[in-house]
């Protein structure tokens, strides 16, 4: 066979035949490797005559009139051949008010000044031209003249408490603390991903999602739309009162508990329903009826789910007896199954206003940005949003990455995405409605692993990871349609940065206003020492660590390490290295922070007095693209992993819904620094104060501060590369964490008055 025609079949095909590892090693992807890369994106490889067939094939779709194409606003751009056969070029708004095009000459144009969405006609041909702005909303925007910075607080939604909760944190948790993080100056509340999820029987990641444009119920507080009585009533009437408010009493959030105790007292919601007031009747049947399609859709493949799980069956759509690769299929069990849709949407409806509510409450405590919400790289294979757009989701592959030092087997995701060529035929409506979605919820969006938007490692289903490649993506397209969405939807837009980034990427995301991530324990230099404050990027949000890292209380005393120690089996020579190695980074960090601060006068509780700032930030401020110590595993996989003890409960509803048994102390594990946290957070304002008085002098324009860190917490919520001997996803934060937050909230405002970014 030969190998150039098979690279130049790949190349074509936007796989990348060389890259270059985290140690800055060239590779090279196998021929073996490439062939069942090219299979799987439905271009057979496995010779001369299928390879030139398969070549033919893309040339074809790029002759074809693109549903759409992207311009920047006030460009010139080429127009497609097909529009420019003697017919005449009429273009319409989305008002449909009529504008002319500007010709330049050889088929060259100039884009509208006005970004948005036009339509051009030419005869039998028509395209969309989506106008994008120079760069995407920013914070600037969101605080106008009445801040210069902004700050906040990140949290893992169902670590969050309150009075009532049942086990699990919720929207009520997330605008109780947003209202005090307002109170004290703040900006903004990070959240983990608030993604529609298949049901939970076992593992759980809020990065595996079931379909990214529709919300995870479970965290609907329902006292927030229908009131605490009907809440109440709910639990009494499911005769689960007992269960909901033991449940609470867990340091871990038991996954199958807390989504089976849910599903059982929202359907008794769902059932009172008809007796709520007429205005709520009123709101669900508009929410329905401007869902649309989409909601129906979505209804249907989640009811089907709930009845798979009950049947013990699959999850995955592909998998069941009645073909849901047909529509007819699933329209026929939409009919049969009437009351189950219409939970299925009432559900949706419950989550989609008890986010609005809480963005609401945020922004009504001075709040200039209030929810950022979290967009997670891929979905599911077997999910509602692989059915919904199942035309043109990626098929026999997943999403991973590569081998490096971390894992040299490289990673498995269980995750898919979009096909590159398929995302263009539908003019990228998957994209852009997953964009509405997602930014209409809040005032920001972090883009988990936004390294995405160029290029994304794909492996073959069941295959090993080393045989996979990286499949180019429409970068230009995506960044266009992220900034035009992002002023419609007045949305900043953060993209997660971190681990091996192409060269050049993150001049191009700063350059269209995403907002990169530093954090702290990465923010170093060659020789491994800790960046000074005012040479962090200014295009870039601050933070001290991340979900995947562990917090500082934690990464100071290496409670990382034994954690991987026991998950991977470490010796104690190699357990000696690295804390010796700890040792020797804590030491470094220290005198990165204190010499920060030392030239500052400080009081016991404010990190430093604004009159002796004077310092200016650099013309650059971009580290190198590709460092080992920008380098951390990715996991999208968590285990369930609370020990469950003996609890009566009604048999019937056991079956109904799986509920499974739980303990007074579900979860608890002690003096391992992984369950029981009880007694952290005694230190907090005095080292959280430290790091903020650090961050406050970076030229970012926003600082978030992770509530592990803010409660001097030691446990990160998910430990990359583990299943079973870490409980990812699970913990919970204290009952006082509002009152234990308090004197650290008033220091966070204080430092960042005091500091004004150059």
């Amino acid at each position: 066979m030969s190998g150039s025609s098979l690279e130049m079949l790949a190349r074509a095909a936007g796989l990348s035949v060389q890259w270059t590892d985290a140690s800055g090693q060239p590779r090279t992807v196998s021929d073996d490797a490439l062939q069942g890369l090219l299979a799987a994106l439905q271009l057979p490889a496995q010779d001369e005559s299928s390879r030139r067939a398969s070549l033919q094939r893309i040339e074809e779709r790029h002759r074809a009139l693109p549903v759409l194409l992207s311009v920047d606003a006030g460009d010139a751009f080429d127009m497609p051949p097909a529009l420019l056969h003697g017919e005449q070029l009429a273009m319409i708004d989305e008002e449909g008010r009529p504008h002319q095009l500007a010709p330049l000459g050889a088929g060259c144009y100039r884009a509208p000044s006005q970004y948005g969405y036009y339509q051009l006609d030419a005869g039998n041909h028509s395209l969309m031209l989506a106008v994008a702005p120079p760069r995407c909303f920013g914070v600037g925007d969101a605080l106008g003249t009445d801040k210069h910075r902004a700050w906040g607080l990140a949290a893992q939604v169902y670590s969050l408490r309150h009075a009532n909760d049942g086990g699990l944190g919720d929207s009520r948790a997330v605008a109780e603390l947003a209202e005090t993080i307002g109170r004290a100056g703040g900006d903004a509340i990070a959240l983990s991903p608030l993604h529609a999820m298949s049901p939970v029987a076992g593992h759980y990641s809020p990065y595996s999602p079931s379909h990214r444009g529709f919300l995870n119920w479970v965290h609907a507080d329902p006292a927030q739309v229908l009131g605490a009585a009907a809440l109440n009533a709910a639990l009494q009437a499911s005769g689960l009162a007992s269960t909901w408010h033991l449940a609470q009493q867990g340091k871990l959030v038991d996954w199958p508990v807390a989504y089976a105790l849910r599903r059982n007292v929202f359907r008794v919601l769902h059932e009172q329903f008809a007796h709520a007031p007429p205005t709520l009747r009123d709101d669900l049947q508009r929410f329905t009826a401007e869902g649309g399609d989409a909601l129906k859709r979505h209804a249907w493949l989640a009811a089907r789910q709930s009845q798979a799980m009950l049947a013990g069956e699959s999850s995955a759509w592909q998998a069941w007896q009645d073909d849901w690769r047909s529509e007819a299929s699933a329209a026929a069990f939409a009919q049969q199954h009437v009351p189950e849709v219409d939970l299925e949407i009432f559900l949706q409806w419950l989550a989609a206003r008890c986010w609005e509510s809480t963005q609401r409450r945020a922004l009504d405590a001075d709040q200039h940005i209030g929810l950022i919400c979290d967009l997670a790289v891929g979905f599911e294979a077997g999910g509602g949003e692989a059915w919904t757009w199942r035309e043109h989701v990626l098929q026999g592959l997943e999403l991973g990455a590569p081998p490096d030092a971390f894992n040299p087997d490289g990673q498995r995701w269980g995750i898919t995405s979009y096909a590159p060529s398929d995302l263009k035929a539908s003019g990228f409506r998957p994209f852009i409605e997953l964009l509405r979605a997602n930014m209409q919820r809040g005032g920001g969006l972090r883009i988990d692993h936004i390294i995405g938007f160029q290029h994304i490692w794909v492996l073959p289903q069941g295959g090993p990871s080393t045989e996979g490649g990286y499949l180019r993506q429409p970068l230009q397209d995506l960044l266009r349609l992220t900034a035009l969405e992002s002023w419609r939807q007045r949305c900043i837009v953060i993209g997660e940065d971190l681990g091996t980034v192409p060269v050049g990427l993150r001049d191009l995301l700063a350059a269209r206003g995403v907002l990169g991530i530093d954090v702290l324990l990465f923010t170093r230099d060659e020789q491994g020492e800790f960046l000074a404050p005012e040479s962090w990027r200014k295009n870039a949000v601050a933070t001290t660590t991340t979900h995947d890292l562990p917090p500082l209380a934690g990464w100071r005393e290496g409670v990382d390490i034994a954690q991987l120690a026991k998950a991977h089996g470490f010796g104690e020579e190699e357990m000696r290295r690295r804390m010796r190695a700890r040792e020797d980074e804590v030491v470094r960090l220290d005198q990165a922070v204190g010499a920060s601060i030392s030239s500052f006068r400080r009081t016991p509780d404010v990190a430093r007095s604004a009159e002796n700032v004077r310092r200016t930030a650099p013309e650059g401020g971009e580290r190198s693209e590709s460092s080992s110590l920008d380098m951390r595993p990715k996991d999208t996989t968590s285990i369930l992993s609370a020990s469950r003890g003996a609890l009566k409960m009604d048999s019937s509803l056991l079956k109904a819904e799986h509920i499974p048994v739980l303990s007074p102390r579900a979860g608890v594990r002690r003096n391992d620094g992984e369950g029981d946290q009880d007694g952290e957070g005694n230190q907090a304002p005095t080292q959280a104060c430290n790091y903020v008085a650090f961050l406050a002098q970076t030229p970012s324009p926003l600082l978030i501060l992770p509530l592990e860190d803010a409660l001097n917490l030691k446990t990160q919520p998910n430990l990359p590369g583990t299943v079973d001997s870490h409980p990812n996803w699970q913990h919970r934060l204290p009952e006082n964490t509002i009152e234990q937050l308090q004197p650290l909230l008033q220091s966070i405002g204080t430092s960042v008055k005091e500091v004004t970014p150059a």
